[in-house]
């Protein structure tokens, strides 16, 4: 089918019931960039805010700051770990990473998801055109011989495609143990965190990223949710005219705009991929339908004395995926296409991993390539203007299956 619709990024969409918004934003306040703090040498505990430390490591300042001898200890190691990251996303070669990390199993993994990103890049004619690391320290365990530090990475990578230029981000997080051999810092493990393979509900056998985890990167304690209006549950709304436009243009608007954080006006789930795709859908006008059931439907309430009030469609990958695979007359209804090339703005992918019908991630159509491939926003591993197909995840394998879905033009 042809491709037609704005392809830009749009404008930012009006806000809906902005008083909500506004209640819900000073209810709970925005986080602040975590602090990391330093534990009693000779403890291997949690950290204690005893002095704080620097929590922002940049990729371009670490070889300035070695010759101007500012780096020291294992903070030092990280620094350079963080370049030579940078350095081997940059040439889409693990060589150089390989030969200062002592895991041969990340190796090999990193080796394999760069030599995917590298094949899949030449395929399509991209070519990166620079690239910049951050990372930022989340949690540090600490002794006199040994250190493990939960870090989050954000790496923007300008890349180069027919003489055009775009940039794609991505926010991961890994986790990096440190040991100390001979005076010496050495990287001896790396596990990255894989929460695109985590679904919210249901078991899943290769999941990386335990709760414990989860909890380091979430605040339990957040307020309840004031969530936007529904419609649906007013009366005198109830026989509105049929055939609302879907505005594609203001779903990518709030898809860039909440890409990389929670809209304080919803609650933040743990895996946000699925529900941040729903808020997306709901900024371009497509109407709830609220069933009050959860495992019906296609709705979002907030929470009621610390109960969940939102359908499975709304929150979880799997879900959503039968949700518009169904056939309806009305309300948010999609047709399942057959390549990513069929996409327009504002439409959806969910993913398969394994290749066995239970779908675990879910992204929007935000932006275009040169060649008309869709460029994706997801969160959780928030990532702005990713290409489609995810081959450079650590989530990806040979058996992924992808489910495309173009979102009706009138709903």
């Amino acid at each position: 089918m042809p491709r037609t619709g704005n392809r830009g990024p749009g404008s930012q969409g009006q806000k809906r019931n902005q008083s909500t918004s506004k209640q819900a934003s000073s209810a709970r306040k925005p986080q602040p960039e975590a602090a990391v703090h330093a534990a009693p040498s000779g403890g291997n505990k949690d950290s204690q805010p005893k002095s704080t430390l620097n929590s922002l490591l940049r990729s371009s300042d670490y070889e300035q700051k070695r010759q101007q001898g500012e780096t020291q200890g294992w903070k030092s190691s990280i620094h350079r770990y963080v370049s030579l990251y940078n350095q081997a996303e940059t040439n889409q070669q693990a060589g150089i990473l390989s030969d200062f990390v002592t895991d041969g199993d990340h190796c090999a993994r990193l080796h394999g998801r760069l030599d995917r990103l590298r094949s899949r890049d030449l395929m399509r004619g991209a070519l990166p055109a620079g690239c910049e690391t951050k990372a930022e320290l989340v949690r540090v365990n600490e002794s006199s011989s040994e250190v493990s530090v939960l870090i989050k990475l954000h790496i923007k990578r300008r890349m180069e495609q027919s003489g055009r230029f775009y940039m794609e981000e991505r926010s991961e997080y890994e986790r990096i143990w440190l040991g100390l051999s001979a005076g010496e810092w050495e990287v001896l493990r790396v596990e990255p965190l894989i929460a695109e393979r985590r679904p919210r509900f249901g078991m899943s056998n290769d999941n990386w990223m335990t709760v414990d985890d989860y909890s380091e990167l979430f605040d339990d304690s957040s307020t309840p949710s004031i969530p936007y209006l529904n419609y649906d549950l007013i009366p005198q709304f109830k026989h509105r005219q049929p055939g609302i436009r879907y505005r594609r243009d203001l779903a990518a608007a709030y898809a860039d705009r909440w890409w990389n954080e929670g809209n304080p006006a919803y609650e933040l789930f743990e895996v946000n991929c699925t529900h941040y795709v729903s808020q997306c859908l709901f900024a371009g006008n497509a109407p709830m339908n609220y069933t009050g059931k959860r495992e019906s439907g296609w709705w979002y309430k907030g929470r009621n004395k610390g109960s969940e009030w939102w359908s499975y469609s709304w929150a979880v990958s799997n879900a959503l995926t039968n949700f518009l695979s169904g056939s309806k007359n009305t309300g948010l209804r999609a047709e399942v296409v057959q390549s990513a090339d069929q996409l327009q703005l504002g439409d959806v992918i969910t993913y398969d991993w394994n290749g066995d019908h239970r779908f675990q991630h879910s992204t929007i159509v935000t932006a275009f390539d040169s060649f008309g491939m869709p460029l994706v926003n997801a969160n959780t591993v928030a990532s702005r203007h990713r290409y489609w197909d995810y081959r450079d995840s650590y989530a990806w394998t040979e058996q992924t299956k992808y489910r495309f879905f173009h979102i009706a033009d009138l709903l």
